[in-house]
């Protein structure tokens, strides 16, 4: 196989790769989540949120990150994320999406995300996340 064609196949896969991350996020599926990580995989989330900071693994990102996040948002009420864009090239791909929520205080949360994906071996390996921390310190995270 030529190199382009590798990159080119490595790039499809990457990126389908995401989106099925994404569908899963959109759908709830905790166990396809979990299994879109590598063992070793980290998220890091920018800004000086309680939230910031490199998460570890699958159980780190989804037990501590993505938990942290849910229990500041109403149960009861849907949590949606709008996939805007998908770029990939190689083993890196960029997704954006809008996400919309309620909080648990009741306001109407929407912001938007650009979250960059690292993939090898099928998996996810690493996640550099994006957003405006400051509407997600004062909706979610405010005392």
């Amino acid at each position: 196989m030529s190199t382009d064609t590798q990159t080119q196949s490595t790039t499809e896969r990457t990126r389908a790769i995401v989106a099925a991350y994404v569908e899963a996020l959109q759908r709830g599926d905790v166990d396809a989540l979990r299994a879109s990580f590598a063992p070793d995989a980290t998220w890091w989330v920018s800004g000086q949120l309680p939230v910031s900071g490199t998460w570890h693994g699958p159980d780190g990102i989804l037990d501590g990150f993505l938990a942290a996040m849910l229990e500041r948002l109403d149960t009861n009420a849907p949590v949606s994320q709008e996939l805007t864009t998908l770029i990939a090239d190689g083993e890196t791909a960029l997704a954006e999406w809008t996400s919309r929520a309620r909080t648990a205080r009741g306001q109407a949360y929407e912001n938007s995300y650009a979250v960059v994906f690292t993939v090898r071996d099928e998996r996810i390996v690493a996640v550099r996340e994006y957003m405006d921390t400051e509407r997600v310190r004062q909706l979610l995270f405010a005392t």
